[in-house]
This record gives structure tokens, sequence and C-alpha cells, in this order.
């Protein structure tokens, strides 16, 4: 386990949220997959997190996620933890990809809010301690209530924090309040989901982060983090400053970041390939936009 300034990092302090590389026919491109996540590793990355949202989870096969895992686990060895995203709307199926990704070579489970059903609380506490019972794996939780539609609540998250293996938080929930009072009653580990709150999150005693836009620009990302960590405050704010307007472009324009994450990989030649319906492909004055933004913050000294 890694340790870090602010307390432990489970899964490391540089994470990408890393897209599913699909060929043109839009089958699993696993050759593209490992070299991806060798890049990522490569530029800085010590975490990857496989079938989240930025991953297309929702369209992948239980078996495609289990073969992604394998992959990429055989592609970074023991140089990066590999986190996948197990997460549904059904305990029971939830539990079954956990178990699955336990087998094909997971560090860790990301498991996310049940989503539709709009579960109370107490189901919610009950669904997270379950997947938990079953896997012999470290969880994080996954909170991100714009998509799921229900929220893992402070009281909820430090309750849930007395099982030996729920461990960190994804928090894509944009409330810094209820952050730090987890924080500071429990020993969760916290990453933001929103690249827009790496320095914060840090600031406040956050681990790190799993990012979108990691996926393009690993390296420039993970200097914010070195900078704060070597106390260069000034630094880090100016390199969390000069990210803005690639994270505004890939995360706030109307294109999911799958969409933005994937055009940009595949202008610079590196595995992506298309998205999977219902999603659809950026058109091209978007891209042309996310490629200057990507090439201002990458050239930046």
């Amino acid at each position: 386990m890694t340790t870090s300034a602010h307390g432990t990092a489970p899964f490391g302090r540089a994470l990408c949220a890393m897209i599913t590389p699909f060929t043109e026919e839009g089958a699993l491109d696993l050759d593209g997959a490992q070299l991806l996540a060798d890049r990522l590793v490569s530029e800085g990355c010590d975490g990857l997190v496989l079938s989240g949202t930025t991953g297309e989870s929702p369209t992948t096969t239980d078996a495609e996620k289990s073969a992604l895992v394998r992959a990429v686990r055989a592609a970074v060895g023991d140089r990066a933890r590999v986190v996948a995203g197990v997460g549904t709307a059904d305990t029971r199926h939830t539990v079954e990809l956990a178990l699955e990704a336990e087998k094909a070579g997971a560090d860790g489970l990301l498991v996310v809010t049940p989503y539709y059903s709009r579960p109370p609380q107490d189901a919610v506490e009950a669904h997270f301690r379950e997947i938990a019972d079953a896997s012999g794996l470290p969880i994080a939780l996954y909170d991100i209530p714009g998509r799921t539609g229900t929220r893992i609540e402070p009281d909820t998250m430090i309750r849930l924090a007395d099982h030996p293996r729920i461990v960190a938080v994804k928090d894509c929930a944009y409330d810094l309040l209820g952050t730090q009072k987890v924080l500071s009653r429990t020993e969760l580990a916290y990453y933001t989901g929103c690249d827009e709150y790496i320095l914060a999150m840090r600031a406040i005693g956050g681990s790190g982060y799993i990012s979108t836009v990691a996926n393009v620009a690993p390296r420039p990302l993970r200097a914010i983090l070195d900078a704060f960590d070597a106390g260069v405050t000034a630094d880090a704010a100016r390199l969390q400053q000069r990210a803005v307007p690639l994270i505004e472009l890939m995360m706030s324009a109307g294109l999911p970041g799958t969409v933005t994450a994937k055009a940009v990989l595949n202008t610079l030649g590196l595995p992506a390939g298309p998205v999977r319906p219902p999603l659809r492909p950026a058109g091209r004055e978007a891209v042309d936009g996310l490629l200057a933004a990507y090439e201002e913050f990458v050239s930046a000294g």
C-alpha cells in the first residue's frame, strides 16, 4: 500500500480512468489496450481504472471486462495497480463481476452506486457491504450522483468505512464540505474523479485522482501532485490552472469524456478506436478545438 503525505493511497496517487480501445469494427482491442496501458504507466500513472464510466462499461460484456483486466494486468505487471469497475444496478450481477475481476488479476474494485432504481441509503449501504463481503479485494466506492441519481451520503460513507475492504472513494459529488466531513472522521482514501479538483482534493487531505484527462496528458497532470507534495504550492496552482482549458473542453463542453478522450487519442495515432452506440464520435470542429487545447497544455513549460 502506497503512503502519501496525507495518509494512505491504496491504489496509488495518479490514476487514469482508462478508455476501452475498440477496433474499427467495434470489437474489443486487447492489443491496443495493452499498448495504451503501457504508455500511461510509463508516463506517470501508478494506477489504471478499467471499465468505469470512461471505459464504456454499460456497453461492454462481462467477458470483455474480464479479458480487459487480464490483458492490462499482463501489460503493466506490478508497475501499477489495476482497479476493475464492476458496479451495476443489480447487486447479484455486481458480485459476479467482482469475483470475475478478482480471478482475472485485479488489485481492487471500483463500485458505483446502484443507478436507476434510486435505492434509499440503507439499501445503498447493504449493497456495498454485500459486495465487500463477497470478494477479497479492496473496494473504492464511486459516488457520482449526477449519473446514478443517488448520492452516497457522508453519514453512509462513515458507516461503510468500518468494513475492512472498503478503503477508498472516487468522489464526483461536487460537495467539498461533505468530503471533508468524511475525511475528518474516517481513514478512507479520497480520489477526485473531477480533474478540476486535483489540487483542491490533495490540499484537503485526499490521496490523488482518477482522471479521464490523464488518458491524453498523464505526465502534466501528475506534475500537479508532484509539485504540491514537494511543497511548491505556487507551481501546483499554476499547473492546475494551465490544465483548465483542456479539462473544460474534455469534460464540460457537452460531450462525454469518453468521446473527447478517444477523439484526441485517435488524432494522435494512439489506441482508442470508435465509441459504442449510443455514444457518437466528436465532430470535426470539436476535435480541432480539443487538439489545440491539448497541444497548448502539453507544450507549456
